[in-house]
């Protein structure tokens, strides 16, 4: 993109966030459905979370690694829903650059994270089935707090210099940001200078980073599977399937979206720019809210504590009235 003339740059304090553009008068309605997948979103991931920290038995690598992809979803949908939805009813889209970049900040952080959490359960998972006798010496708690903070570490190493380069940019026209939250494609749109460096750093990001995960994953499970044709009865073949079969739901559930919407936005030309911003508003929705739901239906042991937190509750409802 060619720069325009120096006197025409201009570093915005806010922008204004527009919503989806061409759909407005639907912007009521749309809230609707997306405000209820927020509520179950933070009720689900807070019950699994609160299930999983107060049960003991519970403390175990796979259920460790399930409450952090918990956390993960909360920070996602926290970070962009509640400004998406006051977009959506008030039409409060102005925000501040420096608010813009944090938001960004913590929705790509998230986002970075859930794949290294994936990641991370894959190799649980993969342990468990493989070299069942050496699980727990492999993963320790103190194996899996240096994973977690591994995870921390490495979404923030990556996203951190992509915050300082979308800072670095220079706008001449306006300051309208057709999204519902601070998304760093938006952003660099509306740039007037040279944006080669940052779209080169946002496609080796989604190669090395989510592209690599989605390419161990499915080496972690080819061994899996392979592991799992090895045994010598039905029955047990199919208990180590089933062990398996809540993290493929959720992996699809992340990673086809992902790729998904990756693409479309290098497409952006032949591709509405309305579905664009579902698309994308409906990634920080929908597999935060299914994922609690999934594990909660497909693992008995949570299920278990969840009929019983329910049980707990019902009773002392019925004890006060």
């Amino acid at each position: 993109m060619m720069p325009a003339d120096n006197h025409t740059f201009f570093t915005p304090v806010t922008y204004i966030l527009t919503g989806i553009l061409g759909k407005e008068e639907s912007h009521v309605w749309i809230s609707i459905p997306f405000c209820l997948m927020y509520i179950v979103t933070l009720f689900g991931n807070s019950l699994l979370l609160f299930i999983i920290l107060t049960e003991q038995s519970l403390h175990e690598p796979m259920y460790l690694f399930v409450s952090m992809l918990a956390a993960a979803d909360l920070l996602l949908s926290t970070t962009a829903v509640p400004k998406m939805l006051a977009v959506f009813w008030f039409r409060a889209g102005e925000i501040s650059f420096t608010s813009c970049l944090i938001q960004m900040f913590f929705i790509h952080v998230s986002f970075l994270a859930e794949s290294a959490i994936l990641l991370a359960m894959a190799f649980d998972r993969y342990v468990a089935i493989c070299d069942p006798l050496r699980y727990t010496m492999i993963l320790t708690n103190s194996v899996i707090g240096k994973m977690g903070l591994a995870v921390v570490t490495r979404s923030f190493c990556f996203i951190f210099p992509l915050i300082f380069l979308v800072k670095q940019l220079k706008f001449c026209r306006t300051n309208l940001l057709p999204h519902t939250y601070c998304d760093y494609m938006a952003i660099t749109r509306l740039a007037c200078n040279d944006i080669t460096v940052i779209f080169w750093y946002g496609i080796a990001m989604g190669i090395l980073v989510i592209g690599l995960d989605a390419v161990l994953i499915a080496l972690s499970y080819g061994l899996i599977l392979r592991a799992v044709f090895l045994l010598p009865s039905k029955d047990a073949r199919l208990k180590a399937l089933r062990t398996c079969s809540s993290h493929l739901c959720v992996i699809l559930m992340f990673y086809t979206p992902a790729f998904f919407s990756y693409f479309a936005h290098r497409l952006g030309h032949i591709i509405p720019g309305y579905i664009l911003n579902l698309l994308a508003n409906l990634y920080v929705l929908i597999p935060p809210m299914l994922n609690p739901i999934i594990y909660g239906m497909t693992t008995k042991e949570i299920l278990k504590r969840v009929i019983y937190v329910f049980h707990w509750w019902c009773r002392g409802s019925s004890l006060l009235s």
